[in-house]
């Protein structure tokens, strides 16, 4: 096969290009997470109360948590669609399609109306409306992370792929911020009646801004290659099935603690905090606020470590230490001080999971060709995503309950999720230093 060095890689140094695509990189990711996290504070929040007001504390938080998994099940699907036509038809058009999808959907959730108005079809609708952004976000962020990784300079990709990256504490401060401004603005009852819709109907103005600024953006160069001669895969998802199968599943593997991890002390704690801790709602969004803030510099560190020492031992750190902090974790939650549960959020959503999050836009998508890397590191992230962070509220708080309350359930889960990420990093390549298409003209 035959490429274009000068079409498949971008030009030395920082072009006027290459901050444009920083730029929508973070910013339309941003407000896709912004959507997607919002539904998961107010499913922890809210939902019990408008949505499921029949259930007890723990009942009602455990069918709101299973709206929110429902979620993650379309995401392979979004993963899918968009890594066949990310491949053959080019990674901006699923930028666009995912930001729309996801916009709408939101703006619809603050716009239906409750339990006591509607009875069960507000359930319905809220269900199927978060299938709807499981599909965008699954779409989105394979997109997102290669043609940012693929528009970087030589030597920079751990870099660069930190940026869509980025979007993750960006949508989820901006996504908390709304929150607690609306339930610290007024009055329990009136925030439980319309002060929730608040968040989501913003998106609307939110998604005019993504779609202006992603317009913008020229074609991935790599894609642009390989489109030029002509290479497209036929059926790259097929292709990564049959001849990837085993990378396949070593990236889903590397995504299980990751992914949980992140969603056990972004979401399940807001909860956790409250009906376990008696803190009130305020402290856990507060927490999340700092720790988003935090990960603007985490990220991106993690991430740029990983274009000097290599892929591999950083997320080898990342697996090991985010799996042992999990006991010291709960400990600093239980001591009743706002201070120490602040630090021990921040300690495991910033300083070790951001060493697995950070490298892996970077570190997923070297780990297949350019024909089927939409595709491969689509599916692999999202699979990864469905069976861990999707069901890691649902899961840890049933086995809260199952352990009267204790949360040694949660710390076994844990360690499962981190000894299976361990053995798949273990076992994957190092890929840093791998050569793409064109990368020896600039070399």
């Amino acid at each position: 096969m035959t490429y274009s060095a000068t079409a498949a890689a971008p030009a030395k140094g920082l072009s006027k290009e290459h901050r444009k695509v920083a730029a929508a990189s973070f910013i339309g990711t941003a407000i896709e997470w912004y959507d997607y996290y919002l539904y998961g504070t107010c499913a922890a929040l809210v939902f019990p109360y408008v949505f499921f007001p029949s259930y007890d504390p723990y009942v009602g938080t455990l069918v709101a948590f299973a709206t929110y998994a429902v979620g993650f099940v379309a995401r392979p699907i979004g993963g899918v669609v968009a890594g066949h036509y990310g491949d053959r038809v080019g990674r901006k058009a699923m930028l666009m399609l995912s930001l729309l999808i996801m916009g709408v959907s939101t703006v619809l959730i603050g716009l239906i109306p409750s339990y006591d108005q509607i009875g069960i079809w507000a359930a319905v609708i809220l269900c199927f409306l978060r299938i709807a952004q499981g599909f965008a976000v699954g779409g989105e962020w394979g997109a997102a992370v290669v043609m940012a990784v693929e528009h970087a300079p030589p030597g920079k990709r751990g870099l660069y792929g930190s940026f869509p990256q980025l979007g993750v504490p960006a949508g989820l401060l901006l996504s908390t911020v709304a929150v607690a401004i609306a339930s610290g603005s007024m009055d329990n009852e009136a925030f439980l009646s319309w002060g929730w819709r608040v968040p989501f109907l913003l998106s609307a103005a939110l998604i005019i801004v993504g779609v202006y600024i992603r317009s913008s953006v020229s074609e991935s160069p790599a894609f642009e290659a390989v489109k030029q001669s002509n290479q497209q895969a036929e059926r790259p998802v097929v292709e990564v099935l049959r001849g990837q199968w085993r990378i396949l599943l070593l990236t889903i593997g590397m995504k299980f603690l990751q992914n949980a991890v992140f969603y056990l002390y972004s979401v399940f704690m807001l909860s956790y905090i409250v009906n376990s801790l008696g803190f009130d709602r305020q402290v856990g969004l507060n927490a999340v606020v700092i720790s988003s803030i935090v990960g603007f510099a985490t990220l991106p560190l993690w991430s740029w470590l990983t274009d000097k020492v290599g892929r591999k031992p950083v997320y080898l750190f990342g697996c090991i230490a985010s799996t042992l902090f999990i006991v010291p974790f709960f400990s600093m939650a239980q001591s009743g001080s706002i201070f120490m549960l602040t630090v021990a959020i921040v300690i495991g959503l910033n300083v070790l999971h951001d060493s697995l999050y950070g490298p892996q836009a970077v570190y997923f998508s070297e780990l297949y060709g350019t024909k089927v890397r939409l595709s491969g590191a689509s599916i692999g992230y999202q699979i990864g995503a469905v069976l861990s962070g999707g069901l890691a509220p649902l899961i840890a708080t049933a086995l809260l309950a199952a352990f009267g309350g204790e949360p040694t359930g949660v710390i076994i889960y844990v360690f499962i999720l981190g000894v299976v990420s361990t053995g798949c990093t273990i076992l994957a390549r190092e890929t840093y230093k791998d050569k793409w298409e064109g990368d020896q003209a600039h070399d």
